[in-house]
């Protein structure tokens, strides 16, 4: 393998050994303290200094060759990617992401650089001329690490060994900096030696070989040394600590598994199965383990599901199971056969820079795929292929196109693909599978038999490589580059794949493909069209050869088209003739014969009068492309692909075409392969699913029970009383999930009326009834979990009733409903008392709660959510629970929920929670870029901002999905809610250049609009700005303006578009606070409503203007009462009443208060109905409120009595305004401020009416209101206020309509 020396050019010096000491380890402080030592070979003999890797570590000194105390320097800007203040203030993701490129760049050790730069002393200045080599000794400490390394420590009585803390590290990409100091690139092996001291009761398990472990003086404590022998690169060095059982495995002594306390008895049925995976990676590439032993830890609270490092891999201990078990255990082999895999690829031998990080990637995935085809078969292997190779298309569709070698094209993303660093975790995510797909891609390209040579070859040269001495060269064998690839590929099979990695490597994207066809019976020919679509995102113009593979009559037939830059019609010579009549087998692919009925075809042949003999058309069948196909057939060919095409990925194809054909033929094929024992479990599940999208579409025309009820019942139901379902009995593993699935599928169907027929609610209720476990010897907790999502997926929105206050309400639940809610809270008690495995009931019972919340059956309620969600909950229980208050933000647009989950991201001991945190953020945000929401403010900019812009520095992964969220609701560019920077102007005319500040009334305005003012209650609100952020002299469109202040001037240009009724207008005058007299004048804000000059003026509070949102400027007109988002009974927390029954809503910024009483939910104490007296009363959730569960079922939901329902609707003081529907006296009161309801009439101008429109006094009552809200809907619906700020910017929305407005430029 020939090296190409792309990073030595960057450093002048070579890695030969490192030692790293931990000698004491605090696990309640979480800190630790030791050091390391470098064996450095100068390349130069003028060698000046050292740069290496360090973040969040303490550096007490630098010594060199223990006896040279060196200068250092520290400088991680990182830390604080955008420094620059006047592109903080812009708060724009781009410029972030190229200041944080910038500063990862100048700390990469790829390049040369590090975070610590050490400057040799000039004592040491003639052992470097003489180029031997020195040592670098780096006392350090670690205390509270923010990433890198975890410390668990459960908050429970006993010593740490007892309560099983423990800690380890963990890394995301090359992230060893973050523990100790090194050189952290994989462009850097060397040899290691490791010690690590901690107390007796615990055990250090590392990489590497173990030496001996020594015993201090007093038996309290004991260190272990290991040894790595094989050259190893610092990002994959780990360490895992804690009161670990050992358990050596019995078919392979160099193999030990460590867990926590009391999990021996399931770790040893988790792995026994493991010396399977080692001799059938041996075996495939003919080459041996390359390391000496192997070790797997299971730790709590991991930072992934699985972490390969040198001899050693971290797993969760969720993936642990016992032998009662069935869908972890595949999951968990699938796992296992990861981390070995990648000790071969990833770990001995590894990449030489990011931009050749696809190889091992690609390479350790693949393999991991020809174990799965080996232990689960040919139809698993498929199936996992065909998805990854969607879920890569959909993503490429959406994002743009994925470069997995950027050297040479890097730009099309948001963010920097050069560096793991900067990278999104979703592309990061999607770059593997992609890197997997390439590499079954070359397989074809070159064949199976020459890449397992190939590896082979790899394997044996890094071999060779690794029993050398240390040489400035020696070890660069282990380093796998991109060219190094190409030129072994060229050595073994004398093929040049160049052009295959220039189209697929190189460049991002891949090829769509839209094709039909026509028989051609003159010439008993296929016409075929091919197009490609080159024009949608991500997409990637094809050229080289297609196979489309044709079933005609006599047998199956590929060919192979050469898709080339015009051409797109292509011929297929058919090779038999249709046969009328004649029954005769027919040969498939797979060399099978089958019968086959024809008639379906010989009724489209008669119509078309065209005797055509095929069946059905597929392209490229094995999936030796990245590729997206849109095949156009008729649908009698669908089914008989789905029917007798032996291939699982054609079945599946087949079902989904046939979700555009709901016709009895269709039912028929589907209901077909649901029956077929010899089919695929997934096909079969799938075929149950469309089977229940095509009833719903022939609801009309179904005949018979609803579908799939006899299957179920004669597959599972008893002999005797078939609608009774028989024992459970899991020994067939097809039969278990497709008893899953159905109920599932089934609670898909709906009505005429849009609703689950009752009888399937029956039938699922009755599994639940007659569900009996006794007799089986597999977990039947999987089962029970479908179940209840079954039973939620029966939940259709609820028929409500709306008051006449606007609230809507369910006073009665139907009996499904109930029998429903009677079931989750049974089986969430019965979960208190007998927990299944992995909490799988809880969590299917928490997201039906949900569901019920969302159609309305019960009060959405938060608080049950957030307590499921407290750090100490199982973690599959707190990611549905997080998963929940995401769907409550992005539905009731809660501001103090998604700052909770916010803090969850932030501060979250579990950092695997806070990273699925954002990632279902991003997935699902409150709003996305360019929509208006209550929760796109200015505080939510700065808190995100300040997240990825500092406080995350630590953990790349969480900073870079904190960036995908942002992008997801602002876009790349400064977000429209952050107000103007000072740098702006707005010019009125272009020509002229002259200034235009709105806030300044013209007298053609003036004058247009004082024939409005008898109508118009108009005001001037005054506010105490902030002596932080005083108001300019005249602002102008949400920004200070150059221009004079205090002079009306005349508008130039002429009047155009239909003149706005009631213009809003700011201007600047001097007062004293409101808080009373001042000797300073503080800077005060006039609102003035309509343009006349002899508008009345009235002040508001600063914090009522606060509250005034960009939604809200629709209506010009602003009171005073209104100010105040009312919520129901929520807001007499803090609120003051009225007059008329009515409670004033707290001047505070809207929290998303809860509504009902949070301790009568799911808790022990609601076994009775709220009393009439309370329920006019709201409890809204307390930061110290936790509800501990649902364990009763009469508090989940409203009764049917009239007065137990009021517990969740508006009491007698619940003010009138919060929806539409506030009656019109009420609202005449509000806005004149008077009890009477008369308004204040207003003197006019001397000028006369010139307008021929009808003047407002002539108008009916109804109208003049409707015309002074703007709208009682629109007005109702915002419950939020804008801050000072967003104020300023009234004037800009004002001005687009306005009759003298001129031209705008803004620079």
């Amino acid at each position: 393998m020939k090296y190409d020396g792309r990073v030595e050019a960057q450093r002048s010096y070579k890695l030969a050994h490192q030692v790293l000491c931990i000698k004491a380890i605090n696990f309640i402080k979480q800190s630790l303290i030791g050091y390391v030592e470098l064996t450095i070979y100068p390349l130069r003999a003028d060698l000046k200094s050292v740069k290496l890797n360090c973040k969040q570590c303490r550096i007490y000194r630098v010594l060199i060759n223990d006896k040279w105390e060196s200068n250092f320097w520290y400088n991680d800007p990182t830390m604080e990617a955008v420094q620059n203040e006047d592109q903080a203030r812009q708060k724009s993701l781009d410029h972030f992401e190229k200041a944080y490129e910038s500063a990862v760049s100048s700390v990469n050790p790829d390049f040369g650089n590090g975070e610590v730069f050490v400057k040799l002393p000039a004592e040491s200045m003639s052992t470097i001329a003489d180029m031997q080599p020195i040592r670098i000794n780096i006392e350090f400490s670690l205390e509270q690490p923010d990433a890198g390394l975890h410390f668990v420590v459960p908050a429970v009585d006993g010593s740490l060994a007892e309560t099983g803390a423990h800690m380890f590290s963990y890394r995301h990409e090359n992230s060893s900096r973050l523990w100790f100091p090194c050189i952290d690139t994989y462009a850097e092996p060397c040899t290691w030696k490791l010690e690590f001291t901690c107390e007796v009761a615990m055990t250090a398990v590392s990489c590497g070989d173990l030496l001996e472990v020594v015993y201090t003086s007093d038996r309290r404590h004991k260190t272990y040394h290991y040894y790595m022998s094989t050259p190893t690169s610092a990002p994959n060095i780990a360490v895992a600590i804690g009161p670990f059982e050992t358990l050596v495995d019995p078919n392979m002594h160099e193999v030990t598994h460590f867990c926590l306390p009391h999990l021996k008895s399931i770790l040893k049925h988790t792995t026994s199965y493991l010396h399977e995976s080692f001799e059938f990676y041996e075996e495939l590439m003919s080459s041996r383990y390359p390391y000496s032993c192997y070790k797997q830890v299971f730790i709590d609270e991991s930072y992934e599901e699985a972490q390969s490092f040198a001899t050693m891999t971290i797993f969760s201990t969720s993936l642990l199971h016992s032998s009662r078990i069935i869908d972890q255990t595949i999951i968990t082999r699938k796992y296992m056969a990861a981390g070995i895999a990648q000790q071969f690829f990833g770990c001995f031998i590894v990449m030489q820079t990011w931009c050749d990080a696809w190889l091992p990637k690609g390479i350790a995935a693949y393999l991991t795929q020809l174990f799965v085809k080996k232990t689960f078969g040919n139809n698993e292997y498929r199936h996992d292929i065909a998805q990854y190779l969607k879920e890569v298309e959909q993503y490429e569709a959406v994002a743009g196109g994925i470069v997995l070698d950027p050297s040479f094209n890097s730009k099309g993303m948001y963010f920097s693909c050069m560096q793991p660093q900067t990278m999104s975790p979703t592309y990061l995510e999607m770059y593997h599978k992609k890197a997997l797909l390439i590499i079954r891609m070359l397989e074809a390209r070159i064949g199976a038999t020459l890449l397992l040579q190939v590896f082979n070859k790899l394997q044996a040269l890094a071999f060779a490589a690794s029993q050398q001495k240390f040489m400035a060269t020696a070890w660069n064998n282990m380093l796998l580059s991109t060219n190094s690839f190409l030129k072994i590929i060229s050595t073994v099979t004398g093929k040049d794949v160049q052009p295959f990695i220039d189209q697929w490597v190189c460049q991002g994207g891949f090829a769509r493909f839209i094709g039909n066809f026509v028989f051609n019976r003159k010439r008993n020919v296929v016409e075929l069209e091919i197009r490609q679509d080159n024009t949608a995102k991500g997409s990637l113009k094809y050229v080289g050869p297609l196979e489309v593979t044709i079933q005609e009559l006599d047998g199956s037939f590929n060919h192979i088209f050469n898709i080339e830059e015009n051409k797109t019609k292509f011929e297929i010579t058919c090779h038999s003739k249709s046969r009328r009549n004649k029954k005769k087998k027919i040969p498939l692919l797979t060399g099978e014969e089958v019968d086959m009925d024809l008639s379906a075809m010989e009724a489209i042949n008669s119509i078309m009068g065209a005797d055509s003999p095929v069946l059905w058309l597929r392209m490229d069948k094995d999936m030796h492309l990245l590729r997206s196909v849109t095949w156009e057939q008729p649908d009698y060919m669908w089914q008989y692909q789905l029917r007798y095409e032996r291939d699982v990925v054609a079945q599946i194809e087949a079902i989904h075409a046939l979700r555009q054909f709901a016709s009895p033929a269709t039912r028929r094929a589907l209901t077909d392969v649901l029956e077929c024992e010899q089919a695929y479990y997934k096909v079969r599940i799938e075929a149950g699913m469309c089977l229940a999208k095509i009833a719903n579409t022939m609801v009309a025309s179904w005949a018979g029970p609803p579908a799939m009820l006899m299957i179920f019942r004669k597959m599972f139901g008893s002999h005797s009383c078939p609608s009774i379902v028989r024992q459970n009995n899991f020994s067939n593993f097809q039969h278990y999930f497709l008893i899953k699935a159905i109920p599932l599928a089934m609670s898909q169907l709906r009505n005429m009326h849009n609703i689950c027929p009752p009888e399937v609610v029956r039938f699922l209720l009755d599994l639940f009834k007659y569900n009996d476990n006794s007799k089986n010897k597999y977990s039947d907790n999987y089962y029970r979990a479908a179940l209840i999502d079954a039973l939620a997926a029966t939940v259709t929105p609820a028929v409500t009733t709306v008051t006449i206050t606007g609230q809507s309400i369910n006073a009665d639940l139907s009996s499904d409903t109930k029998s429903i809610l009677e079931e989750l809270t049974r089986c969430l008690n019965l979960e208190k008392l007998l927990p299944c495995y992995r909490h799988s009931v809880t969590v299917s019972c928490l997201r039906a709660i949900r569901v019920l919340q969302k159609f309305g059956h019960l009060p959405s309620d938060p608080s049950i959510f957030r307590s499921y969600a407290q750090h100490g909950t199982f973690r599959d229980v707190r990611l549905v629970a997080i998963e929940a208050l995401v769907d409550f933000i992005k539905t009731d647009v809660n501001m103090s929920e998604l700052y909770w989950l916010l803090g969850v991201v932030e501060r979250d001991q579990d950092r695997y929670v806070s990273y699925e945190t954002i990632q279902m953020l991003s997935q699902k945000p409150p709003f996305h870029r360019g929509e208006e929401s209550l929760l796109n403010t200015e505080e939510l900019v700065e808190r995100l901002w300040k997240l990825i812009n500092s406080t995350l520095s630590s953990d790349s992964r969480i900073r870079c999905g904190v960036a995908d969220f942002y992008f997801a609701m602002f876009g790349r560019y400064r977000p429209a809610c952050l107000h103007a920077p000072d740098s702006f102007t707005v010019y009125s005319n272009v020509k002229e250049k002259k200034p235009y500040n709105p806030a300044i009334v013209s007298e053609t305005l003036t004058d247009m609009f004082e024939d409005e003012d008898d109508d118009i209650m108009g005001f001037t609100s005054s506010m105490p700005l902030p002596s932080s952020t005083p108001m300019k002299s005249e602002p102008s469109l949400g920004v200070a303006g150059p221009s004079g202040s205090g002079v009306k001037r005349k508008a130039e240009s002429p009047p155009r578009g239909q003149p706005i009724k009631y213009p809003l207008f700011l201007k600047q005058e001097s007062g004293f606070s409101l808080g009373g007299e001042s000797s300073n004048p503080v800077k005060k804000l006039k609102i003035t409503i309509g343009g006349s000059s002899t508008t009345e003026e009235s002040h508001v509070s600063r914090q009522s203007v606060a509250m005034v949102t960009q939604a809200d400027l629709m209506p010009p007109i602003l009171f005073p009462e209104f100010l105040r988002p009312f919520r129901g009974s929520e807001d007499s927390q803090g609120g003051s009443s009225r007059p008329g029954g009515r409670s004033e809503a707290p001047v505070l910024p809207y929290q998303g208060v809860a509504r009902g009483d949070s301790q009568s939910r799911l808790s022990e104490d609601s076994n009775s109905s709220p009393t009439p007296s309370d329920s006019s009363q709201s409890r809204p959730l307390t930061a110290s409120g936790t509800v501990s569960g649902p364990t009763s079922f009469q508090g989940l939901f409203s009764s049917t009595t009239s007065n137990s329902s009021a517990s969740y609707l508006p009491g007698p003081d619940t003010p009138l305004f919060t929806s539409a529907h506030a009656p019109s006296a009420d609202l005449t009161t509000e806005v004149t401020g008077d009890p009477s309801g008369h308004r204040v009439k207003k003197k006019k101008k001397k000028n006369k009416h010139k307008h021929k429109h009808k003047h407002k006094h002539e108008r009916s009552e109804k109208d003049r209101l409707k015309e002074r809200v703007g709208g009682e809907k629109m007005f109702a619906s915002s419950p939020m206020v804008p801050s000072v700020q967003s104020v300023t910017s009234m004037s800009s929305n004002t001005r687009d309509s306005a009759p003298s407005s001129p031209d705008f430029e803004v620079i």
